[in-house]
């Protein structure tokens, strides 16, 4: 008999009284005064749980009970009922019931069925799937990654692969893991000849660089994977190997990019909301009570965008927050951050035009030749989320920055070869999707919506 799922069942695709197969894993178990048992067993395919009911009838039955506790998996056989006005809609009447499973260890199951705070999860990443939040997080995270396919694959855009190795930090700052294929090469003397790739190498902070030889071929493209930052950042928002949704397209300026970020936003924020629709009522009733309603109201709002200069002004006006004065040029705090998005303007916002000294080399210079056009997408109660800008297309502005920075222009041939050979305006942007997800699930910390966190001083599985 081929076996069912819970979300099956929930979706009124089973007839009432079929007899069915269900297989998953206990969450609890209770007994009634009229020798009835029953055990609430999940399955993964959605939040719910399912009530079996079992009574006396089955030859060694209680033996065969006192075996099944919470996160042993079992084997179900039958009966299907559907009911009316009951706190439980459904349930199965067991004919036949195989314990697949056994907990071997009842006593020191870290899964057990009480409430664990999100600290004694993370200490066991391999065993919290089983937990109702982190089951959400999972289902709510997958559809996310499959809506961004779908958005792109509906406007025609093109899937690219960018490297995970590289020899090329994007950013042109910030630490990168160097990795090697030799065996305690500190012992070492690393030159050329006993390099692997004869060079230098390191995890690609960004795939970006990459995609934009393809997208000055194929016009729409984007790259998703994990990218590594070995920045020594132990807070609830970093984490050294996270998922990158990054998008390249020619012929685009900055404000038409724009548009194409409100959009897939959108879109992406509207798929969970209808297809995840029990994971979020569970995230607004244990989370946070407005998030529904938060993110229906980004669905209809259009995102505030500001200039840099405007932010410095805003800022410099808080004296009673800000005591010290934000000068142009300075980077914005997380602080500066927090109180323009949750204080002051309560809503996600656009800042661009930055000054071209804070931003990378990449980013084309505007005509004040003071600033740049870039963009960052920052997001209540999480932060930045995207960044992005037009990406100078003009190879004497492109190598004056190269030089300004003081990178090695010979490092960036290829890269140069694109402005040489038919030049195009084009723009992108780079989505961290952990932070995304903190920010539709209502999650305060990034180790809690990525499978394996991996932060310094972690990296145990």
């Amino acid at each position: 008999m081929k076996s069912i799922s819970i979300k099956d069942i929930i979706n009124n695709t089973i007839k009432n009284n079929s007899i069915i197969k269900i297989n998953g894993w206990v969450k609890n178990k209770r007994s009634s005064k009229k020798k009835l048992f029953f055990v609430d067993i999940y399955d993964g395919s959605c939040i719910q749980t399912l009530q079996l009911v079992f009574t006396t009838e089955f030859i060694n039955f209680k033996d065969s009970f006192l075996k099944i506790i919470p996160g042993c998996s079992i084997s179900i056989k039958g009966k299907l009922v559907y009911k009316i006005n009951k706190k439980n809609k459904f349930e199965i009447q067991v004919l036949k019931c195989k314990i697949l499973g056994l907990v071997s260890h009842p006593d020191s199951y870290p899964m057990s069925s009480k409430k664990h705070t999100m600290e004694h999860l993370r200490k066991y990443a391999h065993l919290r799937p089983r937990t109702h939040i982190i089951g959400s997080i999972s289902r709510i995270r997958s559809n996310i990654f499959y809506a961004f396919h779908k958005f792109f694959n509906k406007n025609n855009y093109y899937l690219v692969s960018s490297p995970i190795i590289t020899s090329l930090n994007a950013e042109g700052a910030g630490d990168m893991f160097n990795i090697s294929n030799l065996k305690n090469n500190l012992n070492k003397s690393l030159n050329k000849n006993n390099k692997f790739f004869g060079k230098d190498v390191y995890l690609t902070v960004s795939g970006q660089l990459t995609i934009e030889a393809y997208a000055c071929a194929l016009s729409k493209v984007y790259t998703f994977g994990p990218i590594f930052r070995a920045e020594k950042s132990n807070t609830t928002r970093h984490l050294s190997e996270f998922w990158m949704l990054e998008v390249e397209v020619a012929f685009k300026n900055l404000n038409e990019i724009i548009k194409i970020i409100e959009k897939m936003l959108k879109y992406v924020i509207s798929f969970i909301l209808k297809n995840n629709k029990n994971d979020l009522l569970f995230f607004n009733k244990n989370i946070n009570s407005n998030l529904i309603n938060k993110l229906k109201v980004f669905l209809k709002s259009k995102m505030l965008k500001i200039t840099y200069d405007l932010a410095i002004n805003i800022l410099n006006k808080q004296k009673k927050i800000f005591k010290d004065k934000i000068c142009y040029g300075d980077e914005l705090t997380t602080d500066h951050e927090k109180f323009l998005v949750d204080k002051y303007f309560k809503s996600p916002i656009i800042i661009i035009n930055y000054p071209k000294k804070l931003k990378p080399f990449y980013m084309r210079v505007n005509k004040d030749k003071k600033t740049v056009a870039a963009l960052d997408i920052l997001f209540p109660e999480i932060g930045e989320i995207i960044g992005g800008s037009q990406r100078e297309e003009r190879i004497n502005y492109l190598d004056k920055r190269i030089l300004e920075l003081k990178l090695n222009i010979n490092d960036y041939k290829w890269y140069r070869d694109l402005r040489f050979y038919g030049t195009v305006p084009h723009s992108g942007f780079g989505l961290g999707l952990e932070r995304f997800i903190m920010y539709v699930t209502g999650i305060k910390n990034i180790k809690d919506v990525i499978p394996f966190p991996r932060t310094i001083n972690n990296a145990n599985f």
